[in-house]
């Protein structure tokens, strides 16, 4: 028998060993390499995350504040948008967090209550990973039928990182909600 040239990419043919692998060398490389990879992507897919949830947050209330002055244009009435105690009732007087969610209604006698005939439209629950909203001095946002707020304001929105990255949604009189990155201050 002759000697025959191993195949051309498996230069360990043919010889006593024949098996192919990883060296250890080779493996602790790429152990490096992939631990190095980590290391940069996931802070900045932990950002990601955080900018994200604060973004979708910030819709929430925009969309539950235009869906409030819509409907007040709509129904002819008064449509008030208040911080939630629970799925039926706006927190006490004088609370300005609107951490736990809010709540959308048909607010007929304009007071500070969900009376009877008294619809509720929409329920916000409570917001996630610890993220704060707070208001300057408004437990609610009550639009007129002619979609006035007739009050200014401004939301704070923040999350553990601070008054830098949390999001400011303001209110103007003319009832037009409008926001940006960065607040004034974080609770």
């Amino acid at each position: 028998m002759e000697n025959t040239p191993p195949l051309l990419g498996n230069p360990k043919v043919g010889t006593s060993r024949g098996q192919m692998g990883f060296t250890l060398i080779e493996l602790l490389i790429t152990i490096v390499i992939l631990a190095i990879l980590l290391a940069i992507a996931v802070p900045n897919f932990i950002t990601f995350v955080q900018n994200s949830r604060l973004v979708g947050q910030t819709n929430d209330l925009v969309t539950a504040l235009n869906y409030a002055r819509s409907e007040a244009i709509k129904r002819g009435v008064r449509v008030s948008v208040c911080s939630r105690l629970n799925n039926t009732t706006c927190s006490g007087a004088g609370v300005f967090n609107w951490d736990a969610g809010w709540l959308v209604f048909v607010n007929l006698n304009n007071n500070e209550v969900i009376d009877a005939g008294e619809m509720v439209l929409q329920v916000r629950q409570p917001l996630e990973n610890g993220n704060t909203l707070r208001t300057t001095g408004r437990q609610r946002v009550t639009y007129q039928n002619s979609g006035f707020s007739g009050n200014a304001d401004t939301f704070r929105l923040c999350d553990n990182r601070g008054t830098a990255s949390g999001r400011a949604i303001a209110i103007s009189l003319q009832g037009r909600v409008s926001t940006s990155t960065g607040t004034t201050a974080c609770p």
